[in-house]
């Protein structure tokens, strides 16, 4: 009892789903539905594109960013290499104050001074040398990035496009799809379309009109033998009349012809 219930729950339920499937399916099917999806993958795809161009506008306000920054370290270098050459400048006119005498020139407290600013010099430059370095690094890997992902925006930008044509094309073609079954449909007698029903009403009125105008015609080819028989039986007795009346002398055309013929002497021998 229980596994008849079991299977008879399973069958309703094959039974709804199947149904459910089948009426997704058609609805899926209908043209307006069909273009309304297409609209939302179309909206969908443009507001993730939308996000990845921002992405990449991010990336390369990034880009930019880390352009200003080398810019700055390349100027500081620049004015850091200075600073140490001026450093030793000064330190090189104490060696030439001094004559050259190291004990002399290593005493005098700008020596010291010149020695400290040119190691601390040096030091920074070394830094900001290996921070400019490391930032064209970063510069060349985003730049290489950027470029990747804008030729990346512009498939998309295409495919969008493309996907913009598809959704007529995808229209047009279920609604050809759906007229050609009608037509099959019509041709094999299993359609249960109301067009089909008004084009055989409106053949059927077409081959009534066909007879009636058939038949009309037909009467009228009656009638005109009729009165072509008629007319030809009520020739045929006048004229059985006037042979009758000639023979028995009662012709109008006899009378006139015997007329002379009574009036007209033998002449004498």
């Amino acid at each position: 009892m229980f596994n008849a219930l079991s299977r008879l729950f399973r069958a309703v339920k094959y039974l709804f789903t199947g149904k459910v499937d089948a009426a997704a399916d058609s609805l899926s099917t209908n043209p307006t539905v069909i273009s309304a999806n297409y609209d939302r993958i179309v909206e969908e795809k443009r507001k993730r594109l939308n996000q990845y161009v921002d992405a990449v506008g991010a990336m390369i306000a990034q880009e930019e960013n880390k352009k200003a920054k080398l810019t700055q370290l390349t100027e500081e270098v620049q004015k850091l290499e200075k600073l140490k050459a001026g450093a030793a400048a000064r330190a090189k006119q104490l060696v030439d104050k001094y004559n050259g005498d190291v004990t002399a020139v290593k005493n005098d407290p700008e020596y010291a001074k010149c020695q400290a600013a040119f190691k601390d010099f040096s030091s920074t430059l070394a830094e900001k040398q290996q921070r400019a370095l490391e930032l064209e690094e970063d510069m060349k890997q985003l730049v290489g990035n950027v470029t990747n992902h804008k030729n990346q925006i512009q498939s998309l930008m295409r495919e969008l496009e493309k996907l913009k044509e598809e959704k007529h094309d995808a229209v047009a073609d279920v609604l050809s799809a759906k007229e050609e079954k009608q037509i099959a449909d019509m041709v094999n007698g299993i359609t249960n379309d109301k067009t089909a029903a008004d084009l055989q009403r409106l053949r059927e009125l077409r081959q009534k009109a066909a007879a009636s105008a058939r038949v009309s015609r037909e009467v009228a080819g009656l009638d005109s033998k009729r009165a072509e028989s008629e007319f030809l039986e009520y020739a045929q007795q006048v004229a059985s009349d006037d042979e009758f009346d000639a023979l028995i002398g009662l012709s109008k055309d006899q009378k006139a012809n015997d007329a002379p013929a009574r009036d007209t002497k033998i002449p004498e021998a």
